[in-house]
């Protein structure tokens, strides 16, 4: 496979999306089992296509911009076999003009942290994406302290779904999957041991606004993503903070396909974010984040 290398031309781009899911492979393979694909499509009332690798590079340069691409694995909860994360930064390297993957690993794997070290050096992953919920962990567990270790160590960031989700609602008993598992709180124990780690709070953390700001406010190396919601829903208090005292560790996301940047670009106009800080949040953020200015 091919090692990932960046080459995005900052000034050839106006924005970078950090939150961008893979959700179906070359073969048809879906991230997510096909009750929980259908419970998410209903929640975000959209039946759209699930691109692959290559329409999403398409896609998004079309528009000028730069993706961070991940799956979730989450194949011991779910009890559905993962994308490769190896094989999407293998593709990603294909559209690196474009392209940002970020790795996947479920944490219960007896060879998490072997795998996390793997995608890093050999595959040339620029971050890691978790999700409590999803995969079925309490980030606050020392047990998976290893994991976090060498995601620093790689000198790359962890992106954490936070707030409620979409995945298992409607289905009896959320199909068992619990929302306390990704409150933003649970991050700010990682965020003191781990004061070298870039961490993400995906999402405004609906209804944990509050905490994330806490944690973000405290812990000067955790950012927020503003993906996962049409910016007329986000939170008084999550614009006020990008407005002001967050205004440089607040980053530009949709939640692809689940939400696109044209309706995310659509909409901003009807919060009162200020348009002055809009580059930073579109852009300049995430290029100090990911390091590649």
């Amino acid at each position: 496979m091919t090692r990932y290398e960046p080459a995005i031309d900052l000034d050839a781009i106006e924005a970078i999306d950090v939150h961008v899911h893979i959700e179906v492979d070359g073969h048809g393979h879906t991230s997510l089992p096909p009750d929980l694909v259908e419970a998410a499509s209903r929640y975000f009332r959209t039946d759209g296509p699930r691109p692959e690798l290559e329409a999403i590079a398409t896609y998004y340069r079309e528009r000028r911009m730069a993706a961070v691409v991940f799956t979730v694995d989450a194949e011991t909860q779910l009890g559905h076999p993962t994308l490769d994360s190896a094989a999407i930064a293998s593709q990603a390297a294909d559209h690196a003009d474009v392209l940002i993957p970020f790795g996947s690993v479920d944490p219960h794997r007896p060879d998490a942290v072997d795998r996390v070290r793997s995608l890093a050096q050999d595959h040339g992953v620029r971050g890691f994406k978790l999700h409590p919920t999803v995969q079925g962990f309490d980030p606050s567990d020392e047990r998976w302290y290893p994991l976090y270790a060498a995601i620093q160590d790689a000198g790359v960031p962890a992106l954490f779904h936070t707030g409620q989700t979409g995945i298992g609602a409607g289905l009896p008993g959320g199909r068992g999957l619990r929302l306390g598992l990704s409150n933003p709180m649970l991050l700010d124990g990682v965020a003191a041991d781990f004061p070298d780690l870039d961490i993400v709070m995906a999402h405004p953390s609906v209804p944990w606004q509050d905490e994330a700001l806490a944690v973000a406010t405290h812990k000067h190396r955790t950012w927020i993503d503003l993906s996962g919601w049409g910016p007329k829903y986000f939170p008084e208090q999550l614009v006020r903070a990008a407005n002001s005292y967050l205004k440089d560790r607040i980053l530009f996301g949709t939640d692809f396909p689940l939400l696109t940047p044209d309706r995310w670009l659509a909409d901003i106009g009807q919060t009162a974010l200020k348009p002055e800080r809009l580059p930073a949040i579109l852009k300049d953020n995430a290029v100090r984040l990911l390091r590649l200015g």
